[in-house]
């Protein structure tokens, strides 16, 4: 194993992972004008929009930090932010929201990179497969 293949992977995660953490404990710190800008976008139960958002940003993003159950983290994460850049940043007239609408969508491409090649050996999910491989008897 390469120096690439070993350590990209881990720190890859952690930078995508950042922004949701980054988002999600934002929105921890202000719940009222986050459910106020959810109920805004005539979405209906403002309350669980703001509960499963907390979840997938900050839930997902300790996961996907060390590399726990990756491949569907990611795959959740990349349809939140689908989903997220469709419902809030739909407005493409304004560049700024042009801007996160395109964000949103190049996360979903760096998440559903994990998706497909999963999370590396320095993850609890490489541990798993390494201990799993170890026990196997020929």
């Amino acid at each position: 194993m390469n120096t690439y293949t070993r350590y990209l992977p881990p720190l890859g995660r952690l930078l995508i992972a950042a922004i949701f953490l980054i988002s999600g404990l934002g929105k921890i710190a202000a719940p009222a004008m986050t459910q106020g800008y959810i109920a805004s976008t005539g979405l209906p139960a403002p309350l669980l929009g703001y509960l499963l958002a907390i979840l997938v940003e900050v839930g997902g993003g300790v996961l996907l930090v060390v590399g726990f159950q990756t491949r569907i983290v990611a795959l959740v994460m990349a349809a939140f932010s689908v989903a997220t850049a469709a419902i809030f940043h739909n407005n493409f007239a304004d560049p700024n929201t042009m801007m996160h609408f395109l964000k949103n969508i190049a996360m979903a491409g760096g998440l559903l990179q994990v998706v497909a090649f999963g999370a590396g050996s320095i993850s609890v999910d490489g541990r798993r497969e390494n201990h799993s491989m170890s026990t196997v008897k020929v």
